[in-house]
């Protein structure tokens, strides 16, 4: 099966310019992918990457500028089989969570994300396509099921929750110890609990122009 991971390295996680540089927001997405592809590979699958510009990784990787929706559209029309797509800031992903995914056998797998998005998603219908804008899982639901009834929905924690906010560093930090969550305690992130709710800290003694870690080539 044909396995994508689009990736926007032009100006990635705009929503994390708060607490991130520019530079740092481009460090912590690449660290995002490596994680992405480490358990994809220990699941089994070999994927390539869809980047709007060059990128340094391991994978194969197609260079498309083109908006997020016609890049994995021309994808899916020009692949004779099934093609899975999956994005690039699952964080806390393991290859437990792909197996999951890669597990139905059905025509249209979709993986939910937090607030309406789509994380991942298996397209075997050779007409199914990707309408990433606004809510697209309710999107994708109503045009799988307009081809097929055979779907399925994967109901992941892992897999549905995708890092944009700097609230979402707290599940990074809580529940995994990849690439992504080494990087943001290597540049002062921690998290700082109260007797209401979890947060992360930055430590403003940590030197936040520092060495970076290299991601991990599986």
């Amino acid at each position: 099966m044909r396995t994508i991971i689009p990736f926007d390295i032009a100006d990635p996680k705009t929503r994390l310019a708060p607490i991130l540089t520019p530079d740092e927001r481009c460090w912590f997405a690449r660290m995002m992918l490596s994680d992405v592809i480490h358990h994809l590979r220990e699941a089994g699958i070999e994927p390539e990457v869809l980047a709007t510009e060059p990128v340094d990784c391991d994978p194969p990787v197609t260079v498309d500028d083109r908006s997020l929706d016609t890049a994995v559209n021309d994808v899916l029309a020009r692949t004779n089989g099934p093609v899975a797509v999956v994005m690039a800031d699952l964080a806390l992903v393991t290859s437990t969570a792909f197996e999951q995914l890669f597990s139905p056998d059905a025509e249209v797998v979709l993986a939910p994300g937090r607030s309406g998005g789509t994380n991942a998603l298996i397209a075997r219908h050779p007409d199914f396509r990707v309408n990433y804008h606004g809510a697209s899982i309710r999107d994708h639901r109503r045009n799988a099921r307009e081809l097929t009834n055979n779907v399925a929905e994967v109901d992941s924690f892992r897999l549905a929750t995708d890092v944009d906010e700097p609230a979402d560093l707290v599940e990074v930090l809580l529940h995994t110890s990849g690439d992504a969550a080494t990087w943001l305690r290597q540049r002062g992130f921690e998290l700082a609990a109260t007797d209401s709710r979890v947060r992360v800290e930055r430590d403003s003694n940590e030197n936040s122009h520092g060495p970076e870690t290299t991601p991990r080539r599986s």
